[in-house]
């Protein structure tokens, strides 16, 4: 904190980046499988640059997202385009790079066959089957169940064959997908997604289709809470699903995002003062729903504490954590124990490092922060610039 910018930052661990990528490559040995890092949950250059030498592909679900994969040096061969709502413009560049597709409606199957007539290539597609099951998580990050706006009414899967077949210069179907939803903290949910997606590929492959590629998406939650949850591992995911890999001899791809870089992260704050409303406290900080917002959002816990260890005598309190932001809805952390801190002091917000700064905002002109990273010597590196005043300014320039 006494030698970076004197504002709030997000710093991450580079070596535990590694560490979750390993994670996942070791629990996959013995499938042919391709890891696809979800791009939306952390678009940091040079963090996916390192997952890409790692060995990383890449989960795109917009053209922008596609443009940063290739900067980073992504293999497109390796990188699936998911989405609802893919634009043709964007689709005609993931078929001239060869990227896999993931075919969502009636429309967006319309779109790619344009997309790959102005490529004037054939577009590698798989179908985004929605399994209807319940990932019990919060309704907003549910993406598989039959409320969704996500994926293919499974009784529409012939509509979609019959359309495969009509198009063969055009498409070329090879896989079956699905995505359940995020943080996921039961493992056999997948395997009951996995269940249902081979039985899909069974009936698929009988009407003559070479279909060569599964994905099961991503989804798999962290400890949060920091309360010592045992919590399914890449293994635990991967051992589920394996057997059912195997037996139709297809490639595994998955999607993780949080569980590849959440809990590599944490945004560092300083404490501007404290204040009482006379029923509640308040522990308000320079860092905001701006730059942080799951908390407003869904509500989502993460943990907190002070940077610096508190003397044994300090007097511990109940505050909420709260911004500067103008909104009631401007928190952190609400109803936690924390020893009082002085102004200035640390305080660090947890396992920011998924759908933290890939979601912060100018909102109330709180500028997007720098962020740093921990290297494996122990030094520490930026990796992304703060946002400055002048930078907002230079939109209006030459008008």
């Amino acid at each position: 904190m006494d030698t970076v910018e004197r504002r709030p930052f997000y710093l991450y661990s580079k070596p535990q980046i590694t560490r979750n990528f390993e994670a996942y490559r070791d629990a996959l040995e013995g499938l042919n499988s391709i890891i696809g890092y979800a791009i939306k949950a952390n678009n940091n250059l040079k963090i996916l640059e390192h997952l890409r030498k790692l060995g990383c592909g890449a989960v795109l679900v917009s053209g922008n997202e596609l443009r940063l994969a290739l900067r980073a040096g992504f293999d497109p061969t390796r990188c699936i385009f998911n989405g609802n709502g893919k634009l043709l413009e964007d689709l005609v560049l993931a078929a001239q790079e060869g990227v896999f597709v993931n075919v969502d409606s009636e429309f967006d199957l319309d779109n790619i066959v344009a997309a790959a007539r102005i490529a004037g290539r054939k577009v590698n597609v798989l179908l985004r089957i929605n399994p209807d099951v319940d990932p019990q998580v919060h309704p907003y990050v549910a993406t598989g169940n039959k409320n969704s706006k996500f994926g293919i009414r499974n009784e529409k899967l012939q509509w979609f064959l019959d359309s495969a077949k009509a198009h063969p210069d055009e498409l070329k179907l090879v896989g079956a997908h699905c995505h359940l939803g995020s943080t996921i903290t039961k493992v056999d949910i997948f395997r009951d997604a996995a269940v249902l997606m081979v039985n899909y590929i069974d009936q698929i492959r009988a009407q003559g289709f070479e279909i060569d590629y599964l994905n099961i998406g991503g989804g798999l939650g962290i400890d949060y809470y920091h309360t010592g949850a045992v919590l399914p591992t890449p293994r635990d995911l991967i051992d589920t699903v394996r057997e059912l890999v195997l037996s139709r001899n297809v490639n595994l791809i998955i999607e993780p995002g949080r569980s590849l870089i959440a809990n590599t992260c944490c945004l560092v704050n300083r404490v501007t003062g404290v204040k009482t409303n006379g029923t509640k406290n308040f522990v308000v900080i320079d860092g905001s729903m701006a730059e942080l917002i799951r908390p407003s959002l869904y509500g989502a816990y993460q943990h907190i504490e002070l940077v610096s260890p508190s003397p044994p005598d300090a007097e511990v309190s109940t505050f909420d954590v709260v911004g500067p932001v103008c909104e009631s809805a401007d928190f952190l952390g609400k109803d936690r124990e924390l020893p009082t801190p002085d102004r200035g002091t640390g305080l660090v917000v947890h396992d920011a490092g998924a759908y933290c700064m890939s979601m912060a905002s100018t909102y109330n002109l709180k500028m997007r922060p720098p962020e740093y990273w921990v290297e494996e010597d122990g030094s520490v590196a930026k990796i992304r610039h703060g946002e400055t005043f002048e930078d907002h300014i230079r939109y209006f320039e030459g008008l």
